[in-house]
This record gives C-alpha cells, structure tokens and sequence, in this order.
C-alpha cells in the first residue's frame, strides 16, 4: 500500500460532542495517572461495543454468529463504492428504497464485484447535535436484500444505523446483513469525501475485542 493521501473516515471519540444510540453507555474518558504525579499518563476509557464511528459483527443480532475478532481482515479492506445519495436527502427523502440503488449495480455500470458499498447521505455535518439521532435517512429491508444478493458483503453508513430506530419495518437491514454473516459500519465520517463519487480504496479494520458484537474502527480511505 503506498497511498497518496490518507482520508479520515472516523468521529473523533469526545465525550463532550458525540452521539450515542438511545440507551447505550455513555463514552467517557478519565485520566487516571499523571505525569507531574506519576511520571507517566495513562487514561479509562469506558465506551459501548457500538460507540462512535464502529463495526457491527453478526453476533451482535444472531447468539451463535461471528463475534468481531472472528471477522477476516480481508473482508474489512478493499475497493469501495461510494454511492452519493446526498440530493434525495435534501429533497427530504428518509428512506432508501432498491430504486435508488439498482443503477449502481446494473450490469453496465460495473463488471467488478462490489463487496464494499458505502452510502454518502451527508448526514455526517449533524455528529454531535440532537439532529443526528432523528429523522436520519435509512435503507429499508427490500435494498438490504438486494444488496446481499448483489454480493455485497460490507455496508457502510454515515448515520447512526442503516435502519430507522423503532421503524414500523423493524431492524430489516440489521437481520438481513448480520444473518448472512455479513457486517455493517455505521457512525461514518464522510466529510472528507464531499467531492468523491465512486470508487475509494477503504480500511475497516475495528479492535479485536475477543467475544464482542462489535468495536470502535479508526476508518480511512485512499486512492491508488
């Protein structure tokens, strides 16, 4: 790998300008040695499995699923797609349906495999701020279906979750992705890409938490 320019892809973790999900822990971050007083820093995190920019495993939905030290690195590295649906946000459209979608994948657009799709909603500008948590854009069961059909094995979010809290339709993208045994990342900082639309080189790669359904990921992207 010898990239050009490294994109950041991740929230900074500040316990003072961060967005949780309704009802997970908090983040906090405490020092708890000093170097006036003991010659050395060292600072407690506390911090949910799904804090910040992080990796969704397929056991955090299913009991006997991958936990995330189980998922190959492989799988979390690649070729990306980043599929720009900034303007049917601010049209004020909430839910992305397959038609939104299937242009990105109609056997003329690509012949390569898309195992990485990241969608760019430019909801990224509302990290820390009570509109991050509401009226998000979110992908309903039919486009995750697709999706998976498609060989799509990693989707990727610049939202809370890629489903809508409480929706009338479930966690359909969450049951769908994590029961083939494929992973979602979600919290997504996609500032940095507000000119790209294409194909981005991308690292995933989250904590090895052993047992986990999930782990924070320092996310990036390049261009080779």
């Amino acid at each position: 790998m010898n990239p050009k320019k490294l994109i950041d892809l991740s929230h900074k973790l500040d316990p003072s300008n961060i967005s949780i999900y309704p009802g997970d822990p908090i983040y906090t971050c405490t020092q708890t040695s000093t170097i006036p007083k003991d010659g050395y820093s060292v600072h407690t995190f506390s911090l949910g499995s799904h804090t910040g920019t992080h990796v969704d495993a397929p056991s955090h939905w299913f009991e006997h699923g991958k936990t995330i030290d189980q998922i190959g690195l492989d799988m979390l590295v690649g070729r990306a797609w980043v599929i720009d649906l900034r303007e049917i946000v601010e049209r004020g459209e909430r839910k992305i349906t397959w038609d939104h979608l299937s242009s990105f994948f109609a056997p003329e657009s690509e012949s390569e495999m898309k195992k990485i799709v990241v969608i760019q909603t430019g909801w990224s500008r509302y990290w820390g701020k009570p509109d991050y948590l509401q009226h998000y854009p979110f992908l309903c069961r039919h486009a995750a279906q697709e999706l998976v059909q498609c060989g799509v094995e990693v989707l990727a979010v610049d939202t809370l979750s890629p489903d809508e809290i409480d929706g009338p339709g479930g966690y359909g993208v969450h049951e769908v992705f994590l029961g083939a045994g494929k992973v979602l990342v979600e919290n997504l900082n996609l500032s940095g890409l507000e000119s790209i639309d294409g194909k981005v080189t991308v690292s995933f790669i989250p904590l090895s938490l052993a047992g986990s359904d999930g782990a924070p990921v320092r996310a990036f992207a390049w261009f080779e």
